[in-house]
């Protein structure tokens, strides 16, 4: 495992990178630090814990949108063998994400709540 070294909003911060990962790694960090970075100059949250909560969460909800689009697009997976006397199966529809549904009023509602609850900065500490 090597070491590497990234800044992320300022900060140097060293990080484990297995073997012929560093690209992977280098391309994360790129992403953390933009929605960190972004989220900072909204001028709305001040505090770096507050700031990643919101940027992991901002994160993860587009990789939640990410996959429920390569799950509707994917075709159906053929049945490739059943016993005789099973009767036909038929595919599963694709298990959609909340977030999906309800789309970015249910992520503004999730930021908000979280904002109210991450208020009192040494709350959660």
């Amino acid at each position: 495992m090597n070491q590497l070294e990234v800044q992320i909003m300022g900060q140097s911060y060293r990080l484990g990178c297995p073997e012929n990962g560093e690209a992977r790694l280098q391309a994360a960090v790129q992403k953390v630090d933009a929605a960190m970075c972004a989220i900072r100059d909204a001028g709305k949250v001040k505090a770096r814990d507050r700031i990643a909560v919101l940027a992991a969460l901002n994160l993860a909800f587009d990789l939640s949108d990410d996959k429920a689009e390569t799950v509707a697009a994917a075709p159906p997976l053929p049945v490739t063998s059943a016993p005789a006397h099973a009767a036909p199966s038929t595919p599963a529809a694709p298990a959609t994400p909340a977030f999906a549904e309800h789309g970015d009023a249910q992520l503004s509602s999730l930021l908000a709540r979280l904002d109210d609850a991450l208020s009192d900065d040494g709350r959660l500490i």
